[in-house]
């Protein structure tokens, strides 16, 4: 009998545990699947990742992390690359930590919220002039320090503009809204293409025999796409129309595969705007994103007026949009040169977004309108909302974030001097968000390691609705004997009809020269001559359709020469001694330098 009540009671005994042991399990399961659910579905607040970071790291400073053990045997130190960045460290200030100015951030991953996040392949971008080893400008101010609008240099003795060609483009009218020719920012694109890339191209015959064809691709606000030959201003191939409206320069894959990347800045008869990806082998559309993003904290609003970058070591597409979302697409690129094979096969797809303390529908904005610089794995950006932020592109956490006042259009700009990393930057004047008559516009020198202002140089300025004053301009960086200097185009200084352009010292910000004149959106481009002893020259366009050529270090007029096609907004790209431009007018131009 006893034995029997034992066995009794020990089966009983096991048959709570196995009944415990499963109702544990559920329990489990059933958080599990919360947290999975719920996972990154309102992301991190600033202020908790500084927190994690402040944790994470030895010194409590929420810099990068430092390693310890045996220092490794000493190596022979390599010939100094005078333009290299020594002891690079990112971090933050008081002024600029991230929570100041920023309330929280979101990630998501092919359409999943995820609240950590680190990149299956490290970005890690190189000095601008590693971008890429193709002939050409390949996207705004041609590489991911925007330094560099002008390609190879021009043999430059009678300090003269010529016009060489014009191409005539279109107008169209969407919604009571007019749309011409070439506006902000409208940088061509320029390339020589290699011969055998050219082979498989639709192309016409000549331009594919003739080895001295250096394309030029125009993306218009009249829904289309030109493709011309600098030299002599002939059509390479047959136009490619969109019916969306291009405002943006767009950007050249820089590994020199034949893709187009070009983004709608409005909508149009053709559809609400998005980005896309083209095959520049036959011009057929590979892919589009960005259009009525649900993501999106600006709602459906759709612009992409950035000029993407892309990182060839990971094969990722690096695009911000006006609606305020930063797409991080890996391409899966296949090409064969031989063959003309071109296929991509986008994913995963990672998209970022992020929300200011004074973001909300009618002021401030979300949204990046100009495009990225990116260092290293760090990206920079200015947006519509008056932050200047850098992004840390392998863990999407803001490393920094500078107050710059305004809805900024000017992309920052990078410069290494004297072994550190620079941004040169300014701002927009948006009528009635600060003010309804005039106000500051500073051009700033920053720090790119923690975001502190190392200067800034001001202006006032007016605004017209629809027509803003301050800098819509990209900053120019001077190299070679313009070393000392950045360039920048201020508008609607004493009125709304007069700007400037000035020089200022790297220094210090102070004025080296200034030059008054209609008032201009169009970025000034440096370009360098082929005699070390000539001068080095400034090019830019005004609102009253002249085009100006000025001595770098005097500030004098050289040259100038009426484009008659009224305002010009597009930006120049030079290709050694041949500048390209679109106005306004209707009229892209082809002007030799000499």
């Amino acid at each position: 009998m006893a034995t029997g009540k034992k066995k009794k009671y020990k089966v009983r005994k096991m048959r709570v545990a196995v009944a415990f042991l499963f109702l544990s399990a559920i329990i489990l399961a059933v958080v599990f699947i919360f947290m999975l659910k719920n996972s990154g579905k309102s992301g991190d607040t600033v202020a908790e990742q500084e927190q994690s970071e402040e944790a994470e790291s030895p010194d409590g400073t929420g810099g990068e992390e430092q390693t310890g053990g045996e220092e490794p045997e000493p190596e022979p130190e390599p010939t100094p690359d005078p333009d290299a960045v020594t002891d690079f460290k990112i971090g933050h200030t008081a002024e600029t930590k991230p929570s100041r100015l920023m309330e929280f951030t979101n990630i998501v991953k092919n359409g999943s919220a995820v609240r950590r996040y680190k990149a299956d392949e490290p970005i890690e971008f190189g000095l601008g002039r590693d971008y890429t080893q193709m002939e050409g400008v390949l996207t705004f101010r041609g590489n991911n320090f925007r330094d560099m609008p002008a390609y190879g240099t021009a043999p430059m003795k009678n300090y003269k503009m010529e016009k060489m060609w014009t191409v005539g483009t279109q107008s169209v009218t969407i919604g009571g809204q007019y749309w011409s020719g070439n506006g902000w920012t409208g940088q061509p694109l320029l390339i020589h293409w290699p011969a055998e890339t050219k082979k498989h191209m639709n192309m016409y015959k000549w331009a594919k025999k003739d080895d001295n064809v250096v394309e030029a691709v125009h993306a218009s606000l009249d829904g289309n796409i030109y493709f011309t030959d600098i030299n002599t201003g002939k059509a390479t191939r047959e136009t490619m129309h969109t019916g969306f409206v291009f405002k943006g320069a767009g950007a050249l894959d820089p590994r020199g595969y034949p893709i187009l990347y070009v983004g709608s800045g409005y909508n149009s008869s053709a559809g609400t705007s998005r980005a896309f990806i083209i095959s520049l082998i036959d011009c057929h559309v590979m892919y589009e994103y960005g259009c009525q993003d649900p993501f999106s904290l600006r709602g459906s609003l759709s612009f992409f007026d950035s000029s993407t970058l892309v990182d060839a070591e990971t094969d990722t597409l690096i695009s911000p949009g006006e609606n305020g979302i930063l797409y991080l697409i890996k391409l899966n690129t296949k090409y064969d040169e031989a063959s003309g094979k071109l296929s991509i096969d986008p994913g995963p797809i990672v998209k970022w977004r992020y929300k200011g303390r004074r973001n909300n529908t009618s002021t401030y904005w979300y949204g990046m309108e100009d495009s990225a610089a990116i260092y290293q794995g760090y990206l920079y950006i200015a947006d519509n909302g008056g932050h200047l932020m850098c992004l840390d592109l392998n863990t999407l956490k803001l490393k920094w974030v500078q107050d710059i006042l305004d809805d900024s259009n000017s992309t920052p700009v990078l410069s290494v001097e004297d072994g550190n990393l620079y941004l040169y930057v300014s701002t927009s004047f948006h009528l009635g968000w600060r003010s309804s008559s005039s106000a500051e516009i500073p051009i700033w020198k920053i720090d790119a390691s923690d975001g502190s202002v190392v200067w800034k140089t001001s202006y006032t300025c007016h605004s017209v609705e629809g027509n803003s004053g301050g800098v819509q301009s990209t900053i120019a960086v001077g190299h070679r004997s313009l070393d000392d200097y950045i360039y920048v185009t201020v508008s609607k200084t004493e009125n709304t009809y007069r700007g400037v352009i000035v020089a200022l010292k790297k220094k210090n910000g102070k004025k080296a020269w200034e030059q008054e004149g209609p008032y201009t959106w169009s970025s000034p481009v440096c370009v360098y001559n082929s005699d070390e002893a000539g001068k080095d020259v400034v090019c830019y366009a005004r609102s009253d359709s002249m085009l100006m050529m000025l001595d770098g270090i005097s500030g004098k007029t050289l040259d100038k020469i009426d484009l008659g096609s009224g305002n010009v907004e597009a930006s120049p790209a030079v290709y050694n001694d041949i500048l390209v431009l679109g106005t306004r007018g209707c009229q892209i131009y082809g002007i030799r330098l000499t």
